[in-house]
């Protein structure tokens, strides 16, 4: 299992247009055979910030899930609306357990 945390910064007077973009990658992904689960959130304390996590089963999965022409419509979107470099990390898991 693969989880991805994605984190990027919106220039000030362009984090709504990202949020729209990142939105409309949401629903697609969820419905993917092999995404766990796909959530995107904005930073409580800076609206600019969003950052994604992402569970997938496999790199297969990441892969269907990246070559989605939304996913696309955000990586193009990028470079033209964030104020600093992404970031991105993978944890590859082994095992896991509800924290509840």
């Amino acid at each position: 299992m693969l989880v991805l945390r994605f984190r990027v910064q919106a220039q000030p007077n362009r984090g709504d247009e990202l949020a729209a973009a990142l939105a409309a990658a949401v629903e697609p992904s969820r419905a993917l055979d092999g995404v766990h689960h796909f959530d995107i959130a904005r930073d409580l304390v800076d609206p600019t910030v969003f950052v994604a996590t992402e569970v997938f089963e496999d790199t297969a999965a990441r892969e269907r899930q990246e070559s989605l022409p939304e996913v696309g419509a955000v990586m193009s979107l990028l470079p033209d609306v964030l104020a600093a470099p992404p970031e991105a990390t993978v944890y590859h898991v082994s095992s896991f357990e509800s924290a509840l």
